[in-house]
């Protein structure tokens, strides 16, 4: 299991932010499944759904951006999880754009890539693998997409999830798999035992100028357009 637990530029948990919160939380004196499920919850719900500027980013400036999408969620819960000692490892994938349709719209949806980089959280507890991909949206957000979609009673496809279920999507987890965007898989990359691994071999797929539209612009409206689902009233 040391390799599931090992410490990287990604996933820097020794850093003192990580230290003084881990700390300030309480976490090591819980259980390991109470662990496992106080912080799966903590990423999921406290640090919302959004975009940041790169999916290889570290732990660090995730809780920093206090936001994050798929990858980036990822590498935060796998950082948090190793630092109190739970394993665990990086599954990747790439998933359609359809499943961002609403989030982001009009030419900047045109000119995405179809297939975008995904990964979920893999932990190892009680002598089993349980995937965690429900982290992904955080309740606040998911719940006004519920209100703002109550009618749909077959699969859901946009505005960040991609699940048969949107009015009760396996998203809690206690002792099993979650998951919010999974139905939008089209192809499995492996697994890796770290984000750094995973990102060395398989990067999203843009030029060099779409890349810095991305990240100067159209990620700056995607979190916008996320937030006005989430502050509806």
């Amino acid at each position: 299991m040391k390799a599931y637990l090992k410490e990287t530029s990604i996933l820097n948990y020794s850093s003192p932010s990580i230290q003084s919160f881990i700390k300030s939380k309480n976490w090591l004196a819980l259980p390991p499944v109470e662990r496992v499920k106080t912080i799966y919850n903590f990423v999921r719900d406290d640090i919302q759904f959004g975009y940041n500027i790169s999916d290889d980013i570290s732990a660090t400036q995730v809780l920093q951006d206090g936001y994050g999408q798929c990858n980036t969620k990822a590498t935060l819960l796998m950082a948090l999880l190793r630092a109190v000692g739970i394993p665990n490892r990086i599954h990747g994938f790439t998933i359609d754009k359809a499943l961002q349709k609403g989030a982001i719209t009009g030419v900047w949806y045109l000119l995405s890539p179809k297939n975008i980089l995904h990964s979920w959280v893999e932990v190892f507890v009680e002598e089993k693998w349980y995937s965690m991909e429900g982290v992904i949206l955080d309740k606040a957000y998911l719940s006004q997409l519920q209100q703002k979609n109550q009618d749909c009673t077959t699969s859901f496809c946009g505005y960040g999830a991609y699940t048969d279920d949107l009015k009760n999507p396996p998203i809690e987890w206690n002792l099993n798999h979650t998951y919010i965007q999974d139905k939008g898989i089209n192809q499995d990359l492996g697994i890796f035992d770290t984000p750094d691994d995973f990102y060395a071999k398989h990067q999203q797929q843009m030029s060099f100028f779409k890349k810095f539209i991305f990240q100067k612009f159209v990620r700056n409206i995607m979190n916008k357009n996320v937030a006005t689902i989430r502050n509806r009233s």
